[in-house]
């Protein structure tokens, strides 16, 4: 029976830390390709350059075009070779920090993540997601470690607009109802093997933090401040998330998210929101606890998370087209078969929908859920 748990090989959290970018580049290296888009280059011009400081280095600006293709990967490794680059830096959002875990694999340099907002747990991952030029999902990367460092300055993440952090509060929410299936189905995690109790408390420490202090950080987002709490909402959304996902495996939340792409009403929701909603489908597909699912219900509620369709953009439940939801959801090789018993398309269709009325239900009549 293997056991697998895998990690960034170092994670540093703190304020300001931006401007300590420099000397964290120079114990890898002397030259770094920078994966930023120009837009948030000049926004943290003044950072990036007071890492500089004295350090021996040189930042090299690969100008970002904002798309993690495979050309653009192609075309930023070319540049890291040509410029004689040792290290690679991404700096911005998931696509630009995909993007460099990407170029870094090809290259064989180490790599550096610098996100700039909290609203997923890619960071800390072995796993890049990449698209066509045009936008549209093309496929998904392995590699064979993850980031040498992830650096995250909280006061660029207490800066950023509250909608990046409630989105990460849902991708987040899903860690550890999704840790459980697998744990309860023994399937295999990122990286192929079983969880370790290690990763699985991790997952659960997860959903703790996100219950204990989500109110609390989102009111230090709004007056662009860093508190306590907030700090511990960065963590669980980028650290806790990103090492309970990767270590102890997804199941139908992620795989719902996928299927509800299919409708284009959604291509504006962010990630962590339609997996908010794919976690209240994966607790009807369960049966779970009722007071289980009113505590993820008051929680979604008392955030901002979606808990119906119509808060993802989706004002006329369709049979047929939500049909087609449940067959990209249940798609062979999709994580929902992970959960500890059989589902089928038509099983998911009708969690969604059930799902949907419990959610829109809770709207309107809070105080049954509190």
């Amino acid at each position: 029976m293997k056991k697998i748990f895998i990690s960034p090989s170092k994670y540093l959290q703190g304020e300001g830390e931006l401007t300590q970018l420099g000397a964290h580049i120079k114990r890898l290296g002397k030259r770094a390709l920078l994966v930023v888009t120009d837009t948030e280059l000049e926004r943290f011009r003044h950072e990036l350059e007071a890492s500089q400081g004295e350090v021996d280095i040189t930042m090299v600006s690969g100008k970002f075009r904002g798309e993690c293709s495979k050309q653009e990967i192609h075309r930023l490794e070319e540049a890291a070779l040509s410029q004689k680059c040792d290290v690679i830096v991404g700096v911005g959002g998931g696509k630009a920090l995909d993007t460099s875990k990407c170029v870094a694999h090809v290259t064989k340099l180490p790599c550096i993540v610098v996100p700039t907002i909290a609203s997923t747990d890619a960071p800390c991952s072995s796993v890049g997601v990449l698209y066509t030029e045009d936008g549209s999902f093309d496929e998904y990367w392995v590699f064979d470690r993850n980031p040498d460092l992830v650096l995250v300055d909280t006061t660029v993440i207490a800066k950023a607009p509250r909608r990046f952090l409630v989105a990460g509060m849902g991708d987040a929410l899903s860690t550890y109802f999704e840790a459980r299936a697998c744990l309860r189905s023994f399937s295999k995690n990122i990286p192929g093997g079983l969880s370790t109790k290690a990763g699985f408390a991790i997952a659960k420490l997860c959903y703790e933090t996100l219950l204990e202090d989500s109110t609390k950080a989102l009111a230090a987002c709004d007056a662009k401040v860093v508190t306590q709490a907030l700090e511990n909402i960065v963590e669980a959304n980028i650290l806790l998330s990103g090492l309970g996902f990767e270590s102890s495996g997804l199941a139908a939340a992620h795989a719902v998210h996928n299927g509800l792409t299919a409708l284009h009403e959604t291509h504006s929701v962010y990630h962590g929101e339609k997996v908010a909603f794919g976690v209240l489908v994966q607790l009807v597909l369960e049966n779970a606890d009722q007071k289980e699912l009113n505590e993820v219900l008051n929680y979604c509620l008392s955030v901002g998370l979606p808990t119906c369709l119509a808060d993802l953009g989706v004002s006329k439940v369709d049979p047929e087209r939500l049909i087609e939801v449940a067959k990209l959801a249940t798609a062979p090789n999709e994580s929902i078969h992970n959960m500890p018993f059989a589902v089928t398309p038509e099983s998911v269709y009708a969690a969604i929908v059930t799902a949907d009325r419990i959610g829109a239900s809770a709207k309107h009549k809070p105080h049954l859920y509190s």
